[in-house]
């Protein structure tokens, strides 16, 4: 399959952190031909697809598989549902969404929301996710029956595709860096390489990139590079905090990233005339690549940002473009990586 179809299927599949196994064993499936696959106690998707001669680097390629959801945490004696977030659900979406409630079957709600004909004086119009309630269609008994304490909710989304290579989908947050880090094995499995490769699609980012730290531990690279989503302009953001859709993966720069890997990167973008950008964090990146930095006795870390707009939304939209020269650059590094030494 393509890019846009691997990406497409990856972002449709459901998988709410602690609760990936659906998308996981989607990709392992895909996996397969490349590498030895397996899956560790947190769930995450580790594939050796290489293992390194001795002395030789020993390169993670990671991508977390995890997206944002809600956990059902009560049923109320009308047969509501209440919820938790689980990971950075934008509460201004909720009011009124269709939602998908992954009980013993998957069950269609809506989440409730008053008509502006009765809502008093200064209520609320963005409610706190503790506030909201999510309609099922069934009374206390039946919603008993049907939904347990603990499972998962996701908004109703359709994944779409736009005009030229764009598309759009609930979680390409970050289906697409999955679908790059596939794809960057694809591209490098012909290559006589000394080095290791083992691929990570890791679980629970969203909560605190539990997976990565675990992830790390067991693999531990001598190499990593990390590949997420970050934010890509629209009129309404700010525009130095963005890229640009279309214009190649941003290259992260940060104190917790090694300096070599992220200059390396950037040479060799230039090099082989692959579209890049730059993403300077003054601090830690937000993304797995900071506790894969720090696992272990340390790991050079590099991390490659696939524009996105509209993250954390049903609508998170990117440029299949985008995905494929990330996967293009990771495959190029490491191919001059290993000439190089």
């Amino acid at each position: 399959m393509d890019t846009k179809e691997l990406t497409l299927r990856l972002a449709a599949a459901v998988g709410v952190s602690g609760t990936e196994q659906n998308v996981t064993a989607m990709a392992a499936e895909i996996l397969a031909p490349y590498g030895t696959v397996r899956t560790d106690n947190l769930g995450n998707l580790i594939c050796s697809v290489r293992k390194a001669k001795e002395g030789a680097r020993h390169y993670m390629l990671d991508a977390h598989i995890d997206e944002i959801g809600m956990i059902v945490t009560y049923i109320d004696t009308d047969g509501f549902l209440k919820v938790s977030n689980v990971g950075g659900i934008d509460r201004r979406l909720l009011l009124a969404s269709e939602v998908i409630v992954y009980g013993k079957q998957p069950l269609t709600g809506i989440i409730c929301s008053t008509p502006p004909h009765l809502q008093g004086e200064g209520e609320k119009k963005n409610p706190k996710i503790d506030d909201i309630y999510i309609d099922i269609g069934m009374n206390r008994e039946q919603a008993q029956a049907a939904v347990s304490l603990g499972d998962r909710v996701t908004i109703k989304a359709r994944s779409r595709e736009m005009l030229g290579d764009l598309i759009t989908s609930k979680a390409l947050d970050d289906r697409a860096g999955c679908a790059a880090v596939i794809r960057a094995v694809q591209l490098l499995a012909d290559t006589n390489l000394d080095c290791g490769i083992t691929l990570t699609l890791t679980t629970q980012e969203e909560t605190g990139a539990a997976g990565a730290k675990t992830a790390a531990f067991a693999v531990a690279p001598t190499h990593c590079i990390t590949v997420d989503v970050s934010f890509a302009y629209t009129p309404d953001s700010p525009r130095y905090k963005c890229g640009d859709l279309c214009k190649g993966p941003m290259i992260g720069i940060a104190p917790i990233l090694s300096k070599y890997m992220s200059d390396r990167l950037v040479e060799v973008a230039k090099k082989r005339e692959i579209p890049y950008q730059t993403e300077v964090m003054g601090g830690g990146t937000g993304t797995n690549a900071d506790s894969i930095a720090s696992s272990g006795a340390g790991v050079a870390t590099g991390l490659l940002s696939i524009p996105q707009q509209y993250m954390h939304t049903p609508v998170e939209k990117v440029s299949v473009g985008d995905i494929e020269n990330t996967a293009k650059m990771i495959a190029e590094f490491i191919k001059a990586e290993e000439a190089h030494k």
